[in-house]
């Protein structure tokens, strides 16, 4: 992509993780020119079917089980408005309007590829929408993830035709209306083109894009809680040598350790207790941090580029094929990639959640956290410290592995057995955003108590990178003396979390950067 005026001019093909996210915060897109003649042309074979006698699916025949019925080419426009309207099925709360937005771009990129057989107008007005920040009400439930996103994507398509409910600067108006406020016409749908817009797996796959933007940054996120854990426990940093992890030889564990290396280099906590310490080894969710926190990097990553992939295909049915000028009939929109890649990200924000509890647990346990007083408070007894936030944590964590079993293998059939084998990546995906904010506050209470363990073991202080996290936590909430009310700052530290903030203040007191990037 690159950047025109306020838009992201989309080569679909070409779209990356950084350009989704830009999408996400609001940036709309257009379709680079150069696609132009390939939609156009395909589009012109679609229109030739629709007036020829051999049936083709979806331009001259009914959908699904009802594929054997002909449609007269009189009759095409009313055979896509009823497609759309009778798929508007879905039910739950409205999907949040970034996610809407990156739906709409995907399905820009998707058609933009010239083998739907749209017509220019049809991109146009998903263009036009997001420019003037029209957004679809789009239920959340209802899609099993083939024949791709139906009820989600017949709500997006709705609007355009001046159907159903959007929403406009935070009010829902219904769809006609709101493309009047925009200074737009409803779209009349050619041949195809409903079927165009509502096959396809782009509901599911904006929510997992969402999913691993934001386990990634958890992810790294959770190295810096970790190490500022590995201080407050005064643990041994030898289980991080570089020696250890080559001798494995994943990425991920590497790259973690690395990390982990790089922000406790030179803490003075770390020097005091390398001689005369009794302890042989440290718990695993000390010691095997590398090995946890980089198989997650490594699910993550890969599900990353299933995504990427994804983000850049054509998911509708039948296809056109320019080149032969063929119409033909596959299963591009089965969302099993995508569901795959959001039970594996799934595991992984579930993973990381749960060697962060049980750090959280360690420290606040006097048997376990060599020297510190019992849940952090300075004063134990009259007050209780992190006793609760600590139960907090397992509380979320606990969620987060009940929600992390597998979606793909939980297949029903649909549509008179017509659609027998489903993904459900639509709800594998939609769960990373629950998954993701326990996965924040989980962190968010591990910051808080590896920084009270910390300051616990003055006049000993911690590496430059982890002290101006520190400070930096330290401007919204101060350390913890007599009990007072929690909930403000288990908020304010996930906040912090969820902001990447914690990688950018550490990165600012090394002379590297040694965080993992997503590439």
């Amino acid at each position: 992509m690159t950047e025109q005026g306020a838009a992201i001019v989309v080569k679909p093909g070409t779209v990356g993780l950084d350009d989704l996210a830009r999408v996400l915060v609001g940036a709309p897109v257009v379709l680079d020119p150069s696609f132009w003649p390939r939609v156009e042309a395909a589009a012109e074979i679609v229109a030739k079917a629709a007036h020829a006698a051999a049936p083709v699916y979806g331009i001259n025949t009914g959908f699904g089980k009802l594929a054997s019925k002909r449609i007269p080419p009189d009759q095409t426009a009313l055979l896509q408005r009823n497609l759309i309207v009778s798929h508007c099925c879905g039910v739950g709360p409205a999907t949040p309007e970034p996610i809407v937005r990156l739906m709409m771009a995907l399905k820009i990129v998707s058609l933009g590829r010239g083998a739907s057989g749209v017509r220019r107008e049809v991109i146009e007005q998903l263009q036009a929408m997001l420019a003037q920040d029209v957004y679809p009400l789009v239920p959340q439930q209802g899609s099993v993830g083939a024949s791709g996103d139906l009820a989600p994507l017949a709500h997006m398509t709705a609007v355009m035709i001046g159907e159903g409910q959007a929403i406009v600067d935070g009010k829902t108006v219904s769809g006609r209306e709101a493309l009047a406020v925009a200074g737009l016409a409803p779209l009349t749908l050619g041949p195809k083109e409903g079927l165009a817009l509502i096959n396809g797996t782009q509901f599911s796959t904006a929510y997992a894009v969402s999913g691993v933007l934001r386990a990634f940054c958890l992810a790294r996120a959770a190295l810096v809680t970790g190490a500022l854990s590995v201080d407050a426990a005064m643990a041994s940093t030898a289980p991080f040598r570089p020696e250890i992890q080559a001798l494995r030889g994943h990425a991920g564990q590497i790259a973690a350790a690395a990390t982990l290396t790089a922000l406790l280099d030179g803490s003075d906590i770390r020097l005091s207790h390398l001689e005369g310490d009794e302890r042989v080894q440290d718990p695993y969710c000390l010691r095997c941090q590398p090995q946890v926190a980089g198989a997650a990097l490594d699910l993550i990553t890969q599900a990353a580029r299933t995504l990427i992939v994804e983000a850049n295909a054509v998911t509708d049915n039948p296809l056109v094929l320019v080149e032969t000028g063929e119409i033909i009939s596959g299963g591009n929109f089965h969302a099993e990639p995508v569901a795959f890649a959001a039970d594996t990200i799934a595991l992984a924000l579930s993973e990381i959640g749960a060697i962060s509890e049980r750090r959280i647990a360690t420290l606040v346990d006097p048997a376990l956290n060599f020297g510190l007083p019992p849940f952090l408070t300075p004063d134990p007894g009259i007050n209780s410290g992190f006793m609760i936030a600590e139960v907090t944590a397992a509380a979320l964590y606990a969620e987060n592995k009940q929600r992390a079993a597998a979606c793909s293998i939980d297949s029903t059939p649909t549509s008179a057995n017509q659609e027998d084998h489903v993904s459900m990546a639509a709800h594998a995906a939609r769960r990373l955003s629950d998954m993701a904010d326990n996965l924040a506050a989980i962190l968010g209470i591990e910051l808080l108590v590896a920084a009270q363990g910390i300051t616990l073991r003055a006049p000993h202080a911690t590496s430059a990178p982890l002290a101006a996290v520190i400070a930096a936590l330290r401007e919204h909430v101060p350390a913890l003396a007599a009990d007072r009310y929690m909930a403000g700052d288990l908020a304010k530290a996930a906040a912090l979390i969820e902001a990447d903030a914690l990688p950018a203040v550490a990165i600012a007191a090394l002379p590297t950067d040694p965080f993992p990037r997503l590439d």
